[in-house]
């Protein structure tokens, strides 16, 4: 039997579309292969919300043609045909409908980075460089106050690092600001 002949067929973000998963997680394609997401703890939830609140508030007292979306799935231009990676929010200024399967040209990316799953979410920040409208790639921390923000290049490249966020936080794809003190204010980390 030859190699090719033992790997497991990769499944197509089609199939994984209309596959069923086993259990109620919340799951992504990676490279072909689903994978389950643990739930999010308190700390990584209350920060998703209150940045979901935030940035949707502000979206909308600001006019702007934008939306922001919580876990629905984005497609790297890497294996694009095996990949469906889901970020804990983004936000798209493209008009959408409830028959897409992922919102379209997401300008932003958040995603809430817990100790425990710190290489799947970089590997996933690193698979959104690849999707050519995202302009901004935001990760905050969900173990202490803080973040790393990689910000698109003129020349439309990534820098090779992200640039620490200490104080305030500064998303320029959308014009939002907000202080982490004010962000991180209903959790137990404190300034």
């Amino acid at each position: 039997m030859s190699a090719s002949a033992n790997r497991t067929a990769l499944m197509s973000v089609e199939d994984f579309l209309s596959w069923i998963p086993p259990d109620g997680h919340l799951w992504q394609l990676v490279d072909g292969e689903p994978h389950a997401m643990a739930p999010a703890n308190a700390v990584h939830g209350r920060l998703q919300a209150e940045l979901s609140r935030l940035i949707g508030n502000f979206l909308i007292d600001h006019g702007l043609p934008c939306d922001v979306f919580t876990n629905v799935g984005v497609v790297p231009a890497t294996m694009s045909r095996h990949n469906m990676r889901v970020p804990d929010v983004l936000v798209s200024c493209s008009p959408y409908d409830a028959r897409q399967a992922a919102p379209s040209d997401p300008v932003l990316i958040i995603e809430i980075l817990s100790p425990s799953n710190r290489a799947e979410t970089w590997a996933n920040v690193w698979a959104y460089t690849t999707i050519p409208s995202v302009q901004e790639i935001l990760v905050l921390n969900a173990d202490l106050i803080g973040g790393a923000l990689l910000r698109r290049l003129p020349d439309k490249s990534w820098p090779d690092q992200a640039v620490a966020v200490e104080r305030e936080l500064g998303l320029s794809s959308i014009g939002f600001q907000v202080s982490l003190a004010s962000l991180y204010e209903r959790t137990p980390l404190k300034m």
